[in-house]
């Protein structure tokens, strides 16, 4: 996911989608101890989408107060 296509969605979308996020790495983190090889790369890519998405979220927050 990309920074502008985060910086388009709403701020209830925003917060749902770290839901969503946070789900799918515990689901990841799961798999992983399983011994599924093939979702190491989709949790750092997971972790970064939470990142910008939670980045977001903050810059919002902090821009609203001024």
């Amino acid at each position: 996911m990309k920074a502008n296509e985060v910086r388009d969605l709403a701020d209830e979308d925003l917060s749902a989608k770290v839901n969503e996020l946070k789900e799918q790495n515990f689901r990841l983190r799961f798999k992983l101890a399983l011994g599924n090889v093939d979702t190491v790369k989709q949790i750092r890519v997971n972790r970064r989408d939470l990142a910008r998405v939670k980045t977001i979220l903050r810059e919002r927050e902090l821009g609203a107060g001024k």
